[in-house]
This record gives structure tokens, sequence and C-alpha cells, in this order.
């Protein structure tokens, strides 16, 4: 897919975040990607990583560009191991919630963390409202993985 020539317009919350117009707790930025905390986090230190450019899906990423927030990824999830203490982080790309490519990374604490509706018993699953943690547990939560992303290849 070409690269949406009236980026710089695009409503996308996504797009907005990547140009700067909505704030974000931000682990690391380039000229192509920036990777922030998730505001509804699985877990603390929940991070995703977007293209600047919109590109509604992952397939639609340039394959450099893919394998730069793989890269990337790779990297942070190292870092999140460190500070959480977790055997894996869950690194994927979902989609389901805004139209933007974008990968998220989850420092695996429970096996279930995150998982398929595939392996849930009951018929009538539940949701509780994305819970978001106060502005001053993110801006700590990003300081410190940034200052540990910053010492790590």
């Amino acid at each position: 897919m070409e690269r949406d020539p009236h980026a710089s317009a695009h409503p996308c919350i996504f797009c907005r975040i990547g140009r700067g117009e909505i704030a974000a707790h931000v682990i690391h930025e380039e000229d192509e990607i920036l990777a922030f905390l998730d505001i509804g986090p699985i877990r603390p230190g929940h991070v995703q990583i977007i293209a600047r450019a919109h590109y509604p899906w992952f397939e639609d990423l340039p394959e450099p560009l893919a394998a730069r927030i793989m890269a990337l990824g790779q990297r942070i999830a190292r870092v999140q191991k460190q500070i959480y203490g977790v055997p894996r982080v869950a690194f994927m790309f979902t989609g389901g919630d805004v139209a933007h490519a974008h990968a998220h990374l989850v420092p695996m604490v429970e096996g279930d963390d995150v998982t398929s509706r595939r392996y849930i018993v009951e018929e009538t699953v539940t949701y509780r409202p994305i819970p978001t943690p106060p502005p001053a547990d993110m801006a700590d939560t990003a300081a410190q993985l940034r200052a540990a992303l910053a010492n790590v290849s």
C-alpha cells in the first residue's frame, strides 16, 4: 500500500499522536515510528509501537518499516523483561480498536494476559471499563522504560 498523501491531515488518533497533536507517554521515537504507553494497559509497561504514517493494517506496512517496528519491539521486550521480571513479552499486531497499524508489547505476568476466545469456557464474557492509570504513574513508567531502553542495544 502506498503512503497516504494526506497523512498530515489524517484524523486517526494514532496519526494525531504521531504528529504530536495528542500527548502520549513516549518511550522511543524515530522518524517513521513511535513507541508509547497504552492508556488502557493490560499490565504495567504495556507499550504500543506505531508507524507515524497511516497504514490501516499491519499487512499494509512496507516490509522495511515492519522490520523496524519488530526490531524496536525486541529491544523494548528485553527492557520489559528486566524491569518487570517476566519470562516473556507478548508482541502482537491486533488492529482491533484503531485502524492504524500498531504493535502491542505486553509483559506477560499471567499466561492468560493475552488470550483467545477459544480458551474461555463461559458463553457470555463480561468486560469492565478499561482501567487507566493516573498520569503520574504513566509518567513514572514511561521514564523507567526510556531510561532502561537508552542502555540497551
